[in-house]
């Protein structure tokens, strides 16, 4: 379970990465953030953010049209 979550559905890029970024500022290193979006660019956006940042990007899933990523900070 992740220590904490962020709902940003309906959002279109780039403001799931933004809102990301800051709810991640707030975490502790090693803790986990829950994110939720319905943008399919979200998708490319976190793994290209994780990559660029340095966090890690446990898991994405995608369930109808939300998908779902679980990014531990580092």
């Amino acid at each position: 379970m992740a220590d904490a979550t962020l709902n940003a559905e309906g959002l279109n890029c780039p403001l799931p990465i933004i809102k990301a970024k800051k709810a991640l500022k707030g975490l502790d290193t090693g803790k986990t953030l829950a994110v939720t979006s319905t943008d399919p660019g979200s998708v490319a956006d976190f793994a290209a953010f994780c990559n660029q940042t340095g966090n890690e990007l446990v898991s994405s899933e995608q369930s109808g049209n939300v998908y779902s990523f679980e990014i531990k900070k580092a």
